[in-house]
C-alpha cells in the first residue's frame, strides 16, 4: 500500500512538472507590478485551459497523497537506520571512570562544648603589594 501510493506520488508529481512547464507564460511578475493598465497590454484574466485545470488537479493530487503517505507509512519508532547500527557497533562504549568524590558529611558538625568558634578556613593570601608584578623566587645555590 505505501510502496503504491509512493509510485503514484511519484508519476504525479513528474506529471505535474511536465504541466506546469508546458504551460504559456501570462506575463506575470514584474511586468504586473505597473497598475491596472499593464494588464491590458500584457494580457488579461485568460479563460481556464486545460493545462490549468490539470495543473490544479495534480496540485491537489500531490497534497492529497503526500498527507495519506505520512499517515500509512511505516514507524520508526524503535527501529534505527542500518547506518546508525553499524556505527554503534564500531564505536567502543566509553569506560567508565570512577572518579574519587569527597562524600559530602551526613550529619553537621557539632559546635564544641567550651564556647569556642568551629574551625574555619584559612584565609586567601593577600594581593602582592607592587601593583599586581610577581616576581619569580631566587634559585637556591649549590
Amino acid at each position: 500500500m505505501y510502496y503504491f501510493l509512493l509510485t503514484l506520488m511519484i508519476l504525479d508529481g513528474l506529471l505535474l512538472g511536465a504541466v506546469v512547464l508546458l504551460q504559456a507564460g501570462q506575463g506575470g511578475g514584474l511586468a504586473s507590478l505597473g497598475g491596472g493598465t499593464t494588464d491590458l497590454v500584457v494580457g488579461g484574466r485568460q479563460a481556464a485551459t486545460l493545462l490549468t485545470k490539470m495543473s490544479w488537479i495534480c496540485g491537489g493530487l500531490f497534497m492529497a497523497l503526500a498527507l495519506i503517505i505520512s499517515l500509512v507509512a511505516p514507524s520508526q519508532g524503535g527501529s534505527s537506520s542500518e547506518v546508525l547500527q553499524r556505527i554503534r557497533q564500531t564505536t567502543p562504549s566509553a569506560p567508565s571512570t570512577n572518579l574519587p568524590i569527597e562524600a559530602a558529611p551526613s550529619a553537621p558538625q557539632a559546635v564544641p562544648q567550651n564556647g569556642a568558634a568551629p574551625p574555619t578556613l584559612p584565609a586567601p593570601a593577600p594581593a602582592p603589594a607592587n601593583g599586581g608584578t610577581t616576581t619569580a623566587p631566587a634559585k637556591p645555590t649549590n
